[in-house]
């Protein structure tokens, strides 16, 4: 699974493209790539082949879909770089994230709701959002369950 989730650079802004506009077809997808990386059409279908035959994404009759999610990969790199870096430790890396930002009243607010969350449940059991760090749907979810 590890190989799956670990893309390089190019790897990723290219998944970013497909993961917007999926299911894309693969002609239109060149022309995007030629727009928005600046690719030619080769390095268009040799980066679609890569990507299928590590299992990352399928293209069948000129149809580009992925096969695993943006959320998996931004967490698996989180991880990767929190290990590395701040050596597992989440304060560590906190307290070097936030030393010369300032949040507004909401972020600081749903970042604390989600420490407090996470601080309540087994990590088996966080929600997905919670999980995969996505405060889109996070946000949306504590404000359909405060309508409640």
């Amino acid at each position: 699974m590890e190989n799956l989730l670990k893309l390089f650079d190019a790897e990723y802004k290219f998944m970013c493209i497909v993961w917007e506009r999926e299911p894309v077809n693969s002609t239109e997808l060149s022309r995007i790539c030629e727009k928005e990386l600046g690719w030619k059409k080769p390095t268009t279908y040799s980066m679609i082949k890569k990507l299928c035959e590590r299992g990352i994404m399928k293209n069948e009759k000129a149809t580009v879909t992925t096969l695993i999610a943006k959320e998996a990969v931004q967490k698996y790199e989180a991880n990767v770089f929190v290990d590395r870096v701040f050596e597992g430790s989440i304060p560590s890396f906190i307290t070097s994230f936030l030393q010369d930002k300032t949040l507004s009243r909401d972020e600081a607010q749903l970042i604390k709701s989600m420490i407090d969350e996470a601080g309540r449940l087994p990590k088996d059991e966080l929600p997905t959002q919670i999980a995969t760090g996505s405060k889109a749907a996070y946000t949306m979810q504590k404000a359909s369950e405060a309508k409640s």
